[in-house]
């Protein structure tokens, strides 16, 4: 009998600053409610540019990779340093990442 696949659920991108305006620290909870583990898989960020009055000027996509293995029933936490181009923040902008998407195996 099989177990079943795995199944993530992606908790909302937790941001933290950091001293460089077009960085931020982003922690996502990964939760496998599913009856194997998560064996590989990337996660996409998508990290908007905001201008001096809230303007969301563009979004930039980044992937990296997911913190495996993530087995059934279990949850896994992930931080990373998410940046764009220095030069597409200038002064007074700064980053949200507010997107995120995430692939699995």
């Amino acid at each position: 009998m099989s177990a079943g696949p795995a199944a993530l659920v992606v908790g909302e991108p937790e941001r933290e600053p950091t001293d460089k305006r077009w960085c931020e620290q982003v922690t996502l909870e990964f939760r496998n409610t599913g009856g194997t583990a998560v064996r590989s898989g990337t996660v996409t960020f998508g990290t908007h540019i905001i201008g001096a009055l809230g303007i969301d000027w563009a979004t930039v996509e980044s992937a990296e990779r997911l913190p495996v293995p993530i087995a059934p029933g279990s949850r896994k936490e992930g931080t990373w340093t998410v940046c764009v181009d220095a030069w597409r923040v200038p002064l007074g902008m700064h980053v949200e990442t507010r997107d995120v998407s995430v692939r699995w195996e």
